[in-house]
């Protein structure tokens, strides 16, 4: 902005000098405005052509005036525009490495790859959580709206290893894949696989007929952002209370009710306790809705009886106040 406001002051000067050498001639020596116009020109850019028209000795005065004026504005020109382009290009590289040196510190962080209408919802949803993000986009457009949101960012085409490298997928949480293209998604997801095979990796699929593909090539979820739309919508029509409910649940801080996902450490206060025994109910006031299981099997209603073990992943209900508390239950108490 500043380097903006330094190229219009420029010209601004070298405007108002046009219009005081014109009629400074126009003026001193009666001269028509096309004559004035030009010998101004000439004297500002110090081409040398001659006098158009004999000069009195005030319109000599005047021109050395006007010589002088012109030559330094034509230096301070010179020299600010120099200064622009070089602290522009320091400015990018100090950038480049603040943003490389904050990447390299990061560790189960997610990834984004594709910084679109769908990957800034998604940005902006797990940055509300608390969760680092790292984005990858190509589009120097694009780039300049992650930045201004204070994203980490790496400006480079996802579909190479060295940008997703440089993106620390290594030490990743996640990676979320979100390109135009289903073939270029599918490409990442396998590079991603391979790069980090415990990487939990979530692939968008503009055609259904990708989702098989994308989960051959390593991806845990596959969201097609059609389909998902049409069934709310349908479902909005259908149970609209149901919809209203899961808003709530999901998305709304007016009502102190959450849905979350708490996974249970090994050794912590509640693993090898049955449900019944750890009374997550009386003591937090949470109600367990489901429980995914390592094996990627899912129970909905959880028996009383059942055992909870570690890497069980739970399913919950209830206030912000009970949740954190289950928390503090399901972690370990080595760590």
């Amino acid at each position: 902005m500043q380097g903006n406001r330094r190229i219009i002051l420029i010209f601004s000067l070298i405007l108002t000098l046009v219009i005081f050498g014109t009629a400074g001639y126009i003026i001193i020596g009666g001269w028509n405005f096309l004559d004035a116009l030009y010998m101004t020109i000439i004297s500002i850019t110090t081409v040398g052509y001659g006098e158009v028209r004999p000069l009195s000795p005030a319109g000599r005065i005047f021109t050395m005036v006007l010589l002088t004026m012109g030559v330094g504005l034509f230096f301070y020109a010179v020299t600010s525009l120099a200064e622009y382009a070089v602290e522009g290009r320091i400015k990018g590289l100090w950038e480049k490495r603040r943003m490389e040196k904050a990447i390299s510190s990061l560790s189960q962080h997610f990834i984004i790859c594709g910084y679109g209408r769908i990957g800034r919802s998604i940005a902006d949803n797990i940055y509300k959580e608390g969760h680092p993000i790292v984005v990858i986009e190509n589009d120097p457009a694009t780039i300049k709206d992650a930045n201004r949101a204070d994203f980490l960012y790496i400006e480079g085409d996802a579909t190479q290893d060295e940008y997703l490298i440089k993106a620390g997928i290594e030490r990743a949480k996640g990676i979320i894949c979100v390109l135009r293209s289903d073939a270029d998604n599918v490409y990442i997801t396998l590079t991603s696989r391979l790069l980090n095979p415990g990487l939990l990796i979530v692939a968008r699929a503009g055609d259904p007929r990708a989702e098989k593909r994308m989960i051959q090539a390593g991806a845990n979820r596959v969201v097609s952002p059609y389909e998902i739309g049409a069934r709310r919508m349908a479902l909005a029509v259908l149970k609209p209370t149901v919809i209203e409910f899961l808003d709530l649940a999901l998305h709304s801080s007016v009502f102190d009710i959450f849905i979350e996902e708490v996974t249970i450490d090994a050794k912590s206060a509640i693993d090898g306790l049955s449900l019944q025994d750890a009374g997550l109910r009386q003591k937090t006031g949470v109600t367990v809705l489901a429980i995914q299981k390592l094996a990627n099997k899912m129970i909905l209603s959880p028996d009383p009886h059942y055992i909870l073990k570690g890497g069980d992943a739970v399913i919950t209900l209830g206030s912000q106040k009970g949740l954190a508390e289950f928390r503090l239950l399901a972690k370990s108490n080595t760590t």
